[in-house]
C-alpha cells in the first residue's frame, strides 16, 4: 500500500512513520509544511529510506495537493497535519483555523478528484484517515461517563473548535461524495520527540534545569494519557482495517491529573539523577488558569479495542519512564529547540483587548458609546 501521510515531521506523524517503516512493507509520502514543531530527526531511519518521500508542502495549497496525488498515485490518506497546542490557539487563532479547517478541505478535495479517477477496486479499497482529537467532546465532570464515538461534540477552545469543524467536513464528503473517510479520535499523547511547549517535556526539561514547575490552577485537571507508539500502532490498524463512515476513539484507560503527572516526573528524575537541593517537587509553583480551561478528558476505547483487536501496551508509569529518558539520552535535540525557538515561557495568555492579528478591541468606554450611537 502506498500511504500519503500528512505532517509526518510531527511528533504523532512521525511515530507513525517510524512503525509504517519498521512494522509493514508499505510505501510511505510525508507532506508536511516544516513549521515550528516539526523535525526531520524524529523520523529516525526515515530519513533517506526507500519506502520514505518527504514533500514539503502546506495542504493548504491546492494546487501542491493536486500535483502529489497525481505524481504518487495513494491508495490511501492518513491525515494528521494540524495545528494543536490549545495555549497557541489561545494566541492565534487565525493558524488553528487556516491549517486545520481550509487545509483539511482543501485536502478534501484533492483526494475526491483522485478518487474519482481509480478504477473500481481501488476505489472501494481507498481510505481518508483523519487524525483528531478527544477535546472536540467538551469537558467532563468527576462521575461523567468517557467519551465515546457517540458523544456529542462540544468543542471548548478555538483549537477543539477548529477540530471539530474538520471532522465535520471529513464526514460530510464521505456522505455527499462517497469518499471512503474514518475518523479517530484520541486523548492526550506523551513521548519521545514531543515539542518541549507540552507538559510532559516542558516539566521535565524545566527540572533538570532547576526551574520552576507550572501547574495551572489548583493541578486537578485530569487527562487520560496515550503513549505515541501505541497510538500510531492503533492509527495503523485503523487505516488498514476500519471501516468507511465509521468512528474510532483511541484510548489508554490511564487518567491521571496534570498535579499527579508533575509529581510523577519529579519522581522519576529524582530516582535518575538525584538532586542536591532535594525533591524536585519543591519547584512546583500554582499559576493563574487556562481560560476556559476542560476539566477533565477521557475515553473509552472498548469498541476500537474490539474492531482493532487492539489495546494500548503501556501503562503511564512504563511509558513515562521511557519518555524521560529518552530526553536525558537526546539533549541535544531539545537543547537547540530551547535555545533557538522556545525556552518554555508560557503561552495562551493573550491580553482580553488585543485581537489575534494584533488589532486593538475597542475598550469597554468605546463599545457602549457605539452602541448608544446604535441606539439613536
Amino acid at each position: 500500500m502506498k500511504l500519503l501521510l500528512t505532517g509526518g515531521c510531527g511528533f504523532i506523524g512521525s511515530a507513525v512513520v517510524r512503525h509504517l517503516l519498521r512494522h509493514t512493507e508499505h510505501t510511505v509520502i510525508n507532506v508536511d509544511k516544516m513549521t515550528y514543531a516539526a523535525s526531520e530527526d524524529a523520523l529516525e531511519e526515515g530519513v533517506g529510506h526507500n519506502r520514505h518521500k518527504l514533500i514539503r508542502a502546506d495542504i493548504i495549497d491546492a494546487g501542491a495537493m493536486r500535483a502529489v496525488f497525481e505524481a504518487h498515485d495513494p491508495d490511501a490518506v492518513m491525515h494528521l497535519a494540524a495545528e494543536s497546542h490549545v495555549d497557541r490557539s489561545i494566541d492565534d487563532p487565525g493558524d488553528f483555523v487556516h491549517t486545520n479547517v481550509v487545509g483539511t478541505f482543501t485536502l478534501l478535495e484533492a483526494a475526491r478528484r483522485h478518487h474519482a479517477g481509480l478504477d473500481t477496486a481501488r476505489q472501494a479499497a481507498f481510505r481518508f484517515h483523519h487524525v483528531s482529537t478527544d477535546e472536540v467532546f467538551g469537558a467532563l465532570q468527576s462521575g461523567d461517563p468517557s467519551f465515546t464515538e457517540s458523544t456529542p461534540y462540544d468543542p471548548r477552545s478555538p483549537y477543539s473548535a477548529s477540530k471539530a469543524a474538520s471532522d465535520h467536513l471529513v464526514r460530510a464528503w464521505g456522505h455527499t461524495y462517497g469518499l471512503p473517510t474514518i475518523v479517530s479520535n484520541t486523548c492526550n499523547n506523551y513521548g519521545p520527540w514531543q515539542f518541549p511547549e507540552k507538559l510532559i517535556p516542558l516539566v521535565t526539561l524545566n527540572a533538570l534545569a532547576g526551574c520552576e514547575l507550572p501547574v495551572y490552577g489548583d493541578g486537578s485537571n485530569l487527562r487520560d494519557w496515550l503513549f505515541v507508539e501505541d497510538h500510531a500502532e492503533a492509527l495503523v490498524r485503523i487505516v488498514q482495517q476500519g471501516v468507511p463512515n465509521e468512528t474510532y476513539a483511541i484510548g489508554a484507560r490511564q487518567p491521571r491529573s496534570n498535579l499527579q503527572v508533575v509529581q510523577a516526573i519529579c519522581a522519576h528524575l529524582d530516582r535518575r539523577l538525584p538532586d542536591h537541593a532535594g525533591s524536585r517537587e519543591r519547584l512546583i509553583r500554582y499559576v493563574s488558569d487556562r481560560p476556559g480551561h476542560d476539566f477533565r478528558y477521557e475515553i473509552d476505547p472498548s469498541r476500537t479495542e474490539a474492531a482493532l483487536a487492539w489495546k494500548a501496551p503501556h501503562d503511564f508509569e512504563t511509558g513515562l519512564a521511557r519518555t524521560i529518558d529518552w530526553y536525558l539520552d537526546n539533549r541535544t535535540w531539545w537543547q537547540d529547540i530551547r535555545a533557538a525557538r522556545y525556552a518554555g515561557q508560557r503561552l495562551g495568555m493573550a491580553a482580553p483587548g488585543k485581537a489575534a492579528e494584533g488589532k486593538a478591541v475597542p475598550g469597554k468606554a468605546a463599545q457602549a458609546k457605539a452602541a448608544q450611537g446604535k441606539a439613536a
